[in-house]
């Protein structure tokens, strides 16, 4: 028996819910827009998008979940298991394994909320269907991944989760990584996970942007340390563990969301140096939206309003940047009118509850 003391909870409850939320919210609204063009963007809707009305290239409906909250469903599920059986006295596969399952069952359409049982999803990323693949057939966490080198942001859309609901900040750091490898285990897509859940789990705690920022650049700090003093990953962690600094300081400093929004790659300042890829799915350009969204002042509503019309991976952008702002503002800020369209939104509700009470 661990003889730790207890960490004091001071996760708002309404910020947890917000951050799960925020994830679906984002995602749900940038489902329109998936794959357009600043350019395109501005030409059909003139006026920003303020409203989920799903369509987009996949026909979606209004609040229906794509693959950003269908995967953060799978991580929570994960930690909804781990908990129940916790109660239960049950030991069996660790989270990261539980994880790994439930996309496999996403991935094969087996009794997935809103699917017919068998078909696969609509949108799946190329790592993510390699990793998963990979996991099935070997049942093993630490055989998956796409490699090194597919930096997409597939891991870091899907998780929130861990920083909800594992306190401990070594655990934290380990499972984040673990999830993020099953598909993605790039350095900088693990390294992204265990920043971004240390952001989130500070502002669940009430810390500002600014203390957030500080946690964050502080957890990447001793990532960075352990991999020095273990030489584990033949410096891929690492090397991660730069770019993603340097993400995070572009975030900050360089990305200002209006600008972005209202301007475009062809006008905004810092535009093209920050997002060379036009946001259209990279690891780091999300985390840099994401990280200025956190530091943006204005309202929930206005920020993802403004991401997802920068355009591309509006989707995937949306929802990891909602993930950081349910968490800065709570559930309340995510307007009410997105709320009630949310597919899992009642689902996240009460299992957020059930995990906040038996910890």
């Amino acid at each position: 028996m661990s003889t730790a003391p207890e960490k004091e909870d001071k996760r708002d409850t309404s910020r947890v819910l917000g951050a799960l939320l925020g994830v679906h919210a984002g995602d749900s609204l940038g489902a329109t827009l998936e794959f357009m063009s600043w350019e395109e963007i501005q030409q059909k809707f003139p006026s920003p998008l303020r409203d989920i009305i799903g369509g987009g290239h996949f026909g979606w409906k209004a609040g229906d979940a794509t693959d950003d909250t269908d995967l953060t469903r799978a991580v929570l599920l994960a930690y909804y298991d781990e908990a129940r059986n916790d109660k239960k006295g049950q030991g069996g596969e660790g989270v990261v394994e539980r994880a790994a399952w439930y996309f496999v069952d996403w991935f094969e359409g087996r009794d997935w909320p809103g699917r017919v049982k068998g078909r696969k999803p609509r949108d799946v990323g190329g790592a993510t269907a390699q990793g998963i693949m990979a996991f099935k057939a070997y049942g093993d966490a630490s055989k998956s991944g796409a490699g090194e080198g597919r930096a997409g942001n597939g891991s870091l859309m899907r998780c929130v989760p861990t920083a909800l609901f594992q306190r401990d900040e070594g655990r934290m750091v380990e499972e984040s990584m673990g999830i993020s490898a099953v598909t993605h285990d790039d350095g900088c897509c693990v390294v992204s996970c265990v920043v971004y859940n240390a952001l989130v789990g500070a502002l669940v705690e009430g810390k500002n942007a600014e203390e957030a920022w500080q946690a964050g650049m502080e957890v990447l700090k001793g990532v960075g340390d352990k991999e020095k003093r273990e030489g584990r990953g033949g410096g891929r962690v690492e090397s991660g563990v730069g770019k993603v600094q340097r993400a995070m300081e572009g975030g900050r400093h360089r990305v200002k969301l209006d600008d972005f929004a209202l301007h475009g790659p062809r006008s905004a300042r810092n535009f093209r140096e920050e997002l060379p890829r036009g946001a259209s799915g990279y690891v780091l350009e999300s985390l840099k939206l994401a990280v200025a969204a956190m530091f943006d002042p204005r309202s929930l509503e206005d920020i993802l309003v403004d991401v997802v019309r920068v355009g591309r991976d509006t989707d995937t952008n949306g929802a990891i940047a909602g993930g950081l702002l349910g968490a800065r503002d709570g559930a309340e800020a995510i307007p009410l009118r997105w709320r009630e369209k949310l597919q899992h939104g009642r689902e996240f509700a009460e299992i957020a509850e059930y995990l906040l009470s038996s910890s």
